[in-house]
């Protein structure tokens, strides 16, 4: 036992490659559950009483010099390589630069929440993957209508039904359902599509809803606050229509377009909330009314920065990302 002691102590003493292999090798030699010292601790538990007594200590001593060996290879290898840092070629051209860049739909994100929240409205979120009632049947959507089929719709389980969300109005029911109006709030967030992907479609996006309920809202305040966000978003040279159009959770209900080089282009569905939403989330149709809004944060980067492909957002292409810096 002593003369193994002996040997392995001066083994780790002469020990001296600071290479990460080296380091490496020394660790599994000396400090792992199979290192040379373990073993030595494994016959040390055969020995009788009295010789347990002689070389315990030593032992103990041994095992912490391997760990005091190892740290000072480790803050070796560290100076090395620090002062091995003048060894750099400066004839070589720049490195590339890699500050990065908001992605363009959190920018359209980020300008959408500045806009709503400056004229009051709070932001919230909820969960994505859903029941059928507050994705569907809180919403005011039939039975048979054809978002609840799996051809449009990415079913989790059935019966009971679980979804992964179509539209960020099932956290409209679940504010409705837990809070007294006035309720002034917009849901950025992700939804999902049983879509082919495509250059003008996708099996998941970004929308952004809003709902305000309280006593005596109307479709004037709707407007209003539509063509607030219009001109926000677009430049005060915005001109804004609203066609009829239906939705099943408000009524009436209506498109909004806006003035795009030489047209018109819809950008998002809007109405007033449908008295049977209210009253599938206990608030009184006769005592409160409400307006709701959705848009896609996709389709409004596309305008805004001239982007065909839907598929370009999500394919972490660098070399489309690289575009927007700077970009607002």
């Amino acid at each position: 036992m002593n003369d193994k002691l002996k040997s392995i102590k001066s083994a780790i003493e002469r020990f001296n490659d600071t290479s990460n292999e080296g380091i490496e090798k020394f660790r599994i030699t000396y400090i792992s559950k199979k290192s040379v010292i373990n073993n030595l601790f494994e016959d040390f538990k055969k020995l009788p009483i009295e010789e347990k007594k002689l070389y315990g200590n030593t032992l103990n001593q041994l095992k912490i010099s391997a760990k005091d060996k190892l740290t000072q290879l480790s803050k070796k290898s560290k100076e090395d390589a620090f002062s091995n840092k003048d060894n750099i070629d400066y004839s070589l051209p720049n490195q590339e630069d890699t500050v990065g860049a908001l992605h363009p739909l959190r920018k359209v994100r980020n300008k959408a929440i500045k806009i709503f929240r400056d004229i009051g409205f709070s932001i919230e979120d909820g969960p994505e993957i859903e029941k059928d009632w507050y994705n569907f049947t809180a919403l005011n959507f039939p039975k048979n209508h054809p978002a609840r089929e799996m051809q449009d719709t990415f079913f989790i389980s059935k019966n009971p039904d679980m979804v992964l969300r179509t539209h960020t109005s099932n956290v409209q029911i679940r504010l409705m359902e837990n809070t007294k109006p006035p309720v002034r709030v917009i849901i950025p967030g992700r939804v999902y599509r049983n879509e082919t992907v495509s250059a003008k479609s996708h099996c998941f996006f970004h929308q952004v809803e809003g709902l305000y309920v309280d006593k005596n809202v109307s479709f004037k305040d709707l407007k209003d606050t539509l063509y607030y966000f219009a001109k926000e978003m677009f430049g005060e040279k915005t001109k804004v229509r609203f066609r009829p159009s239906y939705f099943p959770f408000t009524e009436p209900s209506a498109e909004m377009d806006i003035s795009w080089k030489n047209g018109w282009l819809e950008i998002l569905g809007s109405g007033l909330v449908d008295p049977n939403v209210l009253k599938n989330c206990n608030i009184d149709p006769n005592e409160y009314s409400g307006f709701a809004f959705g848009m896609g944060i996709e389709r409004i980067a596309m305008i805004k920065y001239g982007i065909d492909d839907l598929r370009l957002f999500s394919e972490n292409d660098k070399r489309f990302l690289h575009q927007f810096r700077g970009v607002h």
